[in-house]
């Protein structure tokens, strides 16, 4: 931690301190009992959080800004990592403590998919917030296999509109190729549901080959997040699917046309969550507890009001420590709206959502979802039952955790009973907001495998560069 932060922080726990004692020295003993309750006792008060500079990084931002790290007792440093692996493995080490993750993450992590660790999650940190981005040249040519009203693409945009462009580059022998940021990230399978519901395989892993792109119609690969629109401009890739701002940054370079958005593929789908290690957690109780509290809090300021603390997120945001980006980049989606094409600016008051639809409750069904996707693309090559999927969910997710730190704010006087999902048993219903309306049942996730068209299903493998089964 710089000495500059040390300070900051220390003065402004210092200033609260004085603060709560002079008000208690005011108050009667009875509200003094009411306005001191006990506060957790912290295993650790200094600790190191990892985050990747994207928009949906500000849960972790706006708690230490805002000062609600403070108000738990606690003393955090920010740190910004290179790479999804990096501020993976950097977590299971030690060097943080925890640390903003893709919602695959620690999923993949516990099943042994690349590194193997025991991961948990206390909290699900937003909602939406990713889009898939085409090159100019290529949306040119997908343009023409596009409905188009008053002049502008119809949305959702389907990828069938890509498949004769594909088609047309395989005839001339040449590749399709995107990036996007990580093996088990939302944007990999969200990118591959795109893909599969337009009739694009978008290819397979192996036990043997784990690149992806076994029987690929377009070939993925894994690129971070800030380099996308540079390396799209240079030509390595045609388009690419990220989070904020790295979209909105090809539509003000002009380089490239974002064509949809996550919510648009999967309505309020789950984007990054918290992560820590099982034996952090196990360790330090009670200071997780106090960072998801703070986190919670964070999330809540985020949606307030409509959204009416946005425009200071957007400049909070901004700063070189945290994204970095111009903060008409950000803005361009953090404020309620998108720009497809250039000038072709719509309102999508959805594409953040950090609180409100229970953003922030680790639903094992979200957990679920994601390991149908490893299972339907190879990266789990064997056939498992349903009651694996759910006991997988519940080692990962941590509902029970979540609750427990509500219920603190509450008793804190900070939120209320029906901001939070009292009595779920941790699934959602029936979700139907997938944009090809093939419903989803966690509960049931081999029939949902089965229910589609592309990917591997039953006791179906790929062996070599085949599929049996």
């Amino acid at each position: 931690m710089t000495t500059e932060t040390t300070i900051r922080l220390s003065r402004r726990r210092f200033l609260l301190s004085t603060a709560a004692l002079g008000a208690a020295a005011a108050m009667s003993t009875s509200v003094v009992s009411k306005a001191l309750a006990a506060p957790l006792k912290l295993e650790k008060d200094v600790v190191k959080l990892g985050f990747i500079k994207l928009t949906d990084m500000a849960p972790l931002a706006v708690a230490l800004e805002k000062g609600y790290f403070d108000d738990e007792g606690l003393q955090v440093q920010l740190e910004a990592q290179a790479n999804w692996k990096v501020l993976l493995d950097r977590v299971i080490t030690g060097e943080l403590d925890g640390s903003h993750m893709l919602a695959g993450q620690p999923i993949g992590a516990t099943i042994g998919f690349g590194t193997q660790a025991d991961v948990v999650t206390p909290l699900s940190m937003d909602l939406n917030g990713n889009g898939i981005t085409v090159s100019n040249a290529i949306w040119e040519e997908m343009k023409k296999h596009v409905e188009m009203k008053d002049g502008k693409p119809v949305h959702p945009i389907s990828a069938a509109a890509l498949k004769p462009v594909i088609d047309g580059l395989k005839a001339e022998g040449k590749a399709f190729k995107m990036g996007m940021v990580f093996p088990v990230s939302t944007h990999n399978y969200e990118l591959r549901y795109w893909l599969a519901a337009g009739g694009i395989n978008p290819g397979y892993y192996s036990s043997e080959n784990v690149s992806g792109q076994i029987l690929a119609d377009a070939l993925l690969s894994v690129t971070p997040p800030p380099q996308m629109p540079a390396t799209m401009e240079a030509g390595t890739i045609m388009g690419y699917c990220v989070g904020e701002p790295w979209n909105q940054a090809a539509v003000f370079k002009g380089i490239g046309v974002p064509v949809i958005t996550d919510d648009e593929i999967w309505k309020n789908n789950p984007e990054k969550v918290f992560g820590v290690t099982k034996k952090w957690a196990e360790e330090n109780p009670n200071t997780l507890l106090a960072i998801t509290k703070a986190m919670i809090r964070a999330c809540m300021w985020l949606d307030e009001g409509n959204g009416k603390n946005r425009a200071e997120a957007v400049k909070l945001l901004s700063k070189a420590e945290y994204v970095g980006a111009d903060e008409k980049v950000i803005a361009n989606s953090m404020t309620g709206t998108f720009e497809y094409e250039k000038g072709d600016k719509r309102p999508v008051p959805d594409f953040n959502v950090f609180f409100k639809y229970f953003a922030t409750y680790p639903f094992y069904s979200d957990a679920i979802w994601y390991l149908t996707q490893m299972r339907r693309w190879g990266q789990i090559a064997e056939a498992k039952s349903d009651e694996w999927f759910i006991d997988t969910a519940k080692k990962v997710y941590r509902p029970d955790i979540y609750m427990k730190a509500a219920e603190l704010l509450i008793a804190d006087g900070k939120a209320k009973k029906e901001d939070f999902p009292f009595g779920s048993d941790g699934f959602k219903a029936v979700d139907d907001g997938f944009m090809d309306k093939i419903p989803y049942d966690g509960k049931k996730p081999n029939a949902y495998l089965d229910s589609l068209k592309i990917g591997l299903k039953g006791k179906q493998k790929v062996v070599g560069n085949a599929v049996e089964g």
